[in-house]
């Protein structure tokens, strides 16, 4: 039997040009200057710079010649639709804050090269065969960033097999591993913390503390993570100074040899500040870097070849082909000029959105003022969609007084206080993490002795809440923050 269904099916398509411009409104500063590097290389009909002013042209002939072979060519250009008059581009001059001057006064907030460069040029220093340069590089390249390698070596060798055609053994693996333990950081390539620690020591000029340190991690790891000092003291027949000065060394040394390294596995290019917030006479000023503002117009050459067109009787079919090719430049001249105004205008607003919203903050810098803000708030704020407030707040910096600031860190959850009033997390945290620096660190104080304490300040909070905001700041718990 046959039957029919009838079906409604609701769905969007962005078009290639909306997802470009979805990715120009992601990019920072520094890679958006990059892209438009790019376009001007890939596109002619762009140029940079103040534009000399032109001549206005008529529209193009608006009638469609045929070729002998009956074909079609549409040659209807409006030059005004692509060239302006004026020679900065009117996105430049809707708001005061683009200045080319501003350019230079810019300074990087962090910059380097990637870490596994950074390993793999060290490897340079050492004699090794081809298969052992293969293995060692591979290696490298599985370092995470904190520095580890946190996969064990037949996962590793089958990896090298399959895709470096790389046929070799775990001993072999293990053999070249030892040579990348040798690398700077101190550290780097551990499988484990033990191993990491072990390492670090071994490499310290050698006196009686990082000997007895030593001892500690390779024979007693588990006893002094858990912080059992006086089985500790019974095993090595050592004093409670001897302890204290072994285990002095040890704080000394870094978990995360790969930490120092930001953005470790990626290329680390120079953070420029995206924005720019100031305190002017008691009120906040919000600039963007003039260096995403630059002047884009239409080619000069193109213009005169426009021209000639316009003026030539008669028009050859090179000459046809040639100003179809001219219109598909300009097409896309114009529709790039277009992006690049919709982006300012949108990183502009949501930028201004987010600092009227947490105004007490970025008059004051007491992260205790951030108020809860979760994407949703500024999107119907400024009536756009939450992805593209996502878009500008997870990749952007803003140059505050209190330092250049990732923007995505002004968002929080909320949560509601003993008098009823929604308070951000992020408030929390910080007197969360007060109240731990200020404990006594011989008793220091339990996750639920934390959870009173909260509670005591007007912030009845759970003892798993706490817990959970504990571990986002890095704080171990109490066993571990013990001290002698």
């Amino acid at each position: 039997m046959l039957k029919q269904y009838l079906q409604f099916k609701l769905s969007q398509k962005l078009s290639p040009q909306q997802i470009q411009l979805m990715k120009l409104i992601q990019l920072p500063t520094q890679a958006f200057e990059q892209r438009l590097k790019q376009e001007l290389e890939e596109n002619p009909a762009l140029d940079t710079g103040k534009e000399e002013k032109v001549d206005e042209y008529e529209d193009m002939d608006n009638s469609a010649d045929e070729y002998d072979d009956n074909e079609v060519i549409e040659t209807e250009i409006n030059v005004d639709d692509y060239l302006s008059d004026d020679e900065i581009p009117d996105y430049r001059t809707s708001a005061n804050n683009y200045s080319a001057d501003d350019d230079e006064k810019s300074i990087p907030y962090a910059s380097g090269t990637s870490f596994t460069q950074h390993l793999k040029t060290q490897l340079n220093t050492y004699r090794l065969s081809d298969e052992e340069r293969d293995i060692a590089e591979f290696l490298v390249g599985s370092v995470d960033e904190s520095g580890y390698i946190r996969r064990e070596l037949s996962d590793i060798m089958d990896d090298l097999a399959f895709t470096q055609n790389v046929y070799t053994t775990e001993e072999k693996i293990e053999h070249v591993l030892k040579i990348v333990h040798q690398l700077d950081p101190a550290g780097v390539g551990a499988r484990n913390l033990q191993e990491c620690l072990s390492i670090q020591l071994a490499r310290k000029e050698q006196s009686p503390d990082v000997e007895l340190a030593s001892k500690i991690i390779n024979n007693a790891f588990e006893q002094f993570t858990k912080k059992h000092y006086k089985k500790l003291m019974a095993k090595f027949d050592i004093s409670e100074i001897q302890l204290k000065d072994a285990i002095h060394e040890i704080e000394r040394l870094n978990p995360k040899p790969g930490g120092s390294y930001s953005g470790n596995t990626r290329m680390i290019e120079h953070v420029v500040p995206d924005f720019a917030i100031k305190i002017v006479d008691g009120q906040l000023e919000l600039t963007l870097n003039g260096r995403n503002a630059p002047e884009l117009h239409v080619s000069r050459e193109y213009n005169n070849m426009l021209k000639g067109y316009k003026e030539s009787k008669d028009k050859s079919k090179a000459q046809k082909d040639a100003v179809l090719f001219i219109k598909q430049k300009l097409d896309a001249a114009k529709w790039f000029i277009e992006a690049i105004k919709q982006r300012q205008q949108t990183l502009f607003v949501t930028m201004s959105a987010i600092m009227h919203y947490q105004k007490e903050y970025f008059l004051t810098g007491d992260e205790r003022n951030l108020k809860p803000m979760i994407l949703k708030d500024i999107a119907d704020e400024i009536e756009m969609d939450v992805s593209t407030v996502s878009r500008v707040a997870n990749s952007k910096y803003v140059d505050t007084p209190y330092g250049t600031k990732l923007i995505k860190e002004f968002f929080s959850e909320s949560m509601t206080n003993d008098q009823g009033e929604e308070v951000s997390t992020r408030e929390i945290k910080k007197i969360l993490e007060t109240v731990v620096e200020e404990e006594d660190k011989k008793k220091p104080l339990t996750d639920e002795a934390l959870a009173k304490i909260l509670k005591e300040k007007g912030y009845p909070i759970a003892r798993r809440t706490v817990a959970k905001y504990r571990e986002q700041l890095d704080i171990s718990v109490a066993r571990l923050r013990k001290e002698l």
